[in-house]
């Protein structure tokens, strides 16, 4: 499938990343980002405020920044030596910001102004074919590593009944409909939070890659070691790299989650309306495992699908390159289970011996 760059610069996600990746490479970039990106973030003067830098001066760019000069240093960046380490550092923070029960920050709203988006075009064409050039074309990993967030000292086998699992998720998110149709307030507007997920919960999830995997969590919880669990599936996998193929899960197999959704995903997306997700339980009849290719995580989540002429769906709370697994056909393989642990002060892991 031929990427396609506009519509990979529709995710929020995408553009986020392009951002994220242009600050690693230009500190005056850095600088103009955090001026323009206080001045829209909804948080501004609450949640979010400027530091002072010890002498009762304000951190802030040297020179003035706008988005269109913004954009002008963004589309000029050299992109000739470009290796993986900005890369990778841009991703983890695409998918670090990632929050969909909320209103996008000021950097995902700076990151989607026109001027700003028309420049990431080089820098989304070096991220697509980064994404080309991994093992498999990005597609599921024969390998896979599920990740238990606790001490190895506290040993766990893999969860091994996905159809009871699903039957209580299926049964939880119709309780969960109905309950949100009868509570919520009808306004939009309303400080009301609930379930914005959008993956089946209480299943076998595994990652392609380790210790790059402990880094792309979305709605991360601050964990400091992590046992990484061997496993090998066969079966059928769908892969979800475009949205026709997530669209397709919803038409074929839909959940309606209006009314347990519309508060979060409205502020998420600015989108009022019918909202389905896949029904993960009626999926597992035709399906063992689903998996979210990077590419398809960067342009697809956080966006409002549209899976009919009145009805959307967005992909909300799945890691990129991550598996979801539907029927009992994961194991723990031979492979001795690995224990990390966060180095003090970073984001590396290192293996513990």
């Amino acid at each position: 499938m031929e990427p396609n760059i506009d519509s990979f610069l529709g995710g929020p996600r995408a553009t986020r990343m392009c951002l994220e990746l242009a600050m690693e490479l230009d500190p005056e970039i850095r600088h103009a980002v955090f001026e323009l990106a206080n001045v829209l973030d909804p948080g501004r003067g609450i949640s979010w405020v400027m530091l002072a830098d010890g002498s009762n001066n304000i951190v802030v760019p040297l020179s003035p920044a706008s988005p269109t000069r913004l954009a002008a240093a963004i589309a000029t960046l050299d992109l000739t030596d470009l290796d993986e380490a900005p890369l990778q550092a841009a991703l983890e923070r695409a998918v670090a910001n990632a929050r969909h029960w909320q209103e996008p920050d000021g950097e995902d709203k700076l990151a989607t102004l026109p001027a700003v988006r028309a420049a990431f075009e080089s820098l989304a064409e070096h991220v697509l074919k980064a994404l080309a050039l991994q093992s498999n074309g990005g597609l599921r990993r024969r390998e896979q590593w599920a990740i238990d967030w606790r001490s190895p000292d506290d040993p766990a086998p893999l969860d091994k009944d996905p159809r009871q699992a699903l039957a209580k998720w299926a049964c939880n998110a119709r309780a969960e409909e109905e309950r949100a149709a009868r509570e919520r307030p009808s306004d939009l507007q309303a400080n009301w939070s609930g379930e914005w997920w959008s993956i089946p919960q209480g299943l076998v999830h595994t990652v392609g890659q380790v210790p790059a995997g402990f880094n792309l969590v979305e709605d991360y919880f601050g964990w400091d070691e992590a046992t990484a669990i061997p496993v090998r599936g066969v079966g059928r996998t769908f892969e979800i790299r475009a949205a026709d193929d997530w669209v397709s899960l919803c038409r074929i197999h839909p959940l309606e989650v209006t009314a347990s959704r519309r508060h979060d995903w409205f502020r998420c997306t600015g989108r009022d309306g019918p909202w389905v997700i896949p029904d993960w339980e009626r999926v597992a009849q035709e399906w063992d495992a689903v998996h979210l290719t990077t590419q398809g995580y960067l342009g697809l989540a956080g966006r409002a699908l549209d899976v009919d002429t009145d009805t959307a769906s967005v992909i909300a709370g799945w890691d990129p390159d991550s598996t979801f697994w539907l029927t009992d056909v994961a194991r723990e393989w031979d492979g001795p289970r690995q224990s990390w642990h966060r180095a003090p002060g970073g984001a590396d892991w290192i293996r513990v011996p």
